[in-house]
């Protein structure tokens, strides 16, 4: 019985420590934060106003769960789903939606390599949607819809620039 008993002692030590590493493993994995999703929104807002546009931002993390929807006055209500959907694509795949585009359309827009992407539900195959990166890592991404999807990807790019200090 007392082998038994030490046994489990031991079992549950072995167990205790190897959770704690893989929490300490998972803590240390990089993530995008709300501040920083805050920031990106900042800084694509503020290119959107001096452009003229009105869009919808859509920051979400690697799993593709939003952390920050920001909708500017008079954006397209119907482009809310949109920047989410971009956003969530961008997270899923993990490529900008610009090439997922390329995949379904092609180059010359009359048929890509997988022409059945378009027909995934939520799957956006228009360019806006952008991957978060630290390194080769996928941390989150970021969808803007509201404007041509070359201003809406350049918008997306303009918040991730504003944050590229932190992706090191």
């Amino acid at each position: 019985m007392l082998y038994k008993t030490a046994l489990a002692v031991v079992a549950s030590l072995l167990l205790s420590v190897g959770l704690a590493s893989v929490a300490l493993a998972l803590d240390m994995r990089p993530t995008v934060s709300l501040d920083m999703a805050k920031r990106m929104a900042d800084a694509c807002e503020a290119k959107a106003k001096q452009e003229g546009w009105n869009l919808n931002i859509a920051v979400v993390d690697a799993g593709a769960d939003l952390i920050l929807f920001r909708r500017m006055p008079d954006a397209f209500l119907g482009s809310i789903d949109i920047a989410l959907d971009k956003a969530r694509s961008s997270a899923r795949l993990p490529f900008p939606t610009r090439g997922i585009a390329k995949k379904v359309y092609g180059d010359d827009g009359k048929g890509g390599a997988v022409p059945g992407l378009a027909h995934v539900k939520g799957l956006m195959a228009f360019p806006g949607g952008l991957p978060i990166k630290v390194g080769d890592t996928l941390i989150g991404a970021i969808g803007i819809s509201g404007a041509t999807g070359d201003q809406d990807e350049e918008c997306a790019q303009v918040a991730i620039d504003a944050i590229a200090g932190d992706l090191n």
